[in-house]
């Protein structure tokens, strides 16, 4: 498979040190040209004090370095995303875990997992087809939180007829003991078919029809 060839930026786009440094010249010129200015029109019997432009010149100075040192930390920052952009390269065709509301049956197996942001005292799995109608319940769910719950399903329906490969929409119901809905995050695994830059990130496209940032996979197979 072909890596997308996106940039992470607009190479005609200039850096912040660069910036920085264009208006820093701009600011050597104005400063050169008030004290030539100064010095060519001062009364030769009462001259000027210098401390105030040794104070400017050094302030000028100072600004310098920080722009050389932005500059430094820009490379390193952009060296580190190439390095980084190399190590998500190994991802492509391999099988990751990334949070997802989209569930890939394949060969008759699905593996999901979702996290309660509380105890739960009903908690049920909904899969769902594209249109949105309900092909299985998982009931009997675990509630306890601040734990990750693994759910497998054997791709059948209600009727225990296998359905054909495909992505299916997961949803969690999830109740306390006084009926009030329970706030939670499912992640899936599928197969990594693609890397792209976008942003100065990784993006993984992924074979059940989503995009993640490679960042936010939790496992790899």
């Amino acid at each position: 498979m072909d890596i997308a060839q996106t940039t992470t930026s607009d190479p005609r786009a200039a850096s912040g040190a660069s910036v920085a440094q264009s208006k820093l010249d701009a600011d050597y010129q104005s400063f050169l040209t008030l004290l030539i200015a100064q010095v060519s029109n001062q009364n030769p019997l009462e001259p000027m004090d210098s401390s105030v432009f040794v104070s400017q010149l050094a302030q000028l100075t100072q600004v310098e370095q920080s722009i050389v040192t932005n500059r430094n930390l820009e490379r390193i920052d952009n060296r580190l995303g190439n390095v980084e952009a190399l190590s998500d390269v190994q991802l492509i065709g391999r099988d990751v875990s990334v949070p997802t509301d989209r569930l890939e049956l394949r060969d008759g197996k699905a593996e999901l997992t979702y996290s309660l942001s509380r105890d739960a005292a009903n908690v049920r799995v909904l899969i769902k087809a594209e249109d949105g109608t309900i092909v299985r319940e998982l009931g009997g769910q675990p509630g306890a939180s601040r734990t990750v719950h693994r759910v497998s399903w054997n791709g059948l329906d209600f009727a225990g007829q296998p359905l054909p490969d495909g992505v299916f929409k997961i949803e969690v119901e999830a109740k306390d003991a006084d009926g009030a809905a329970v706030a939670y995050e499912t992640s899936a695994t599928t197969r990594v078919e693609e890397l792209t830059f976008r942003g100065g990130h990784s993006m993984l496209i992924l074979r059940n029809g989503t995009e993640a940032y490679a960042g936010s996979v939790t496992s790899v197979r």
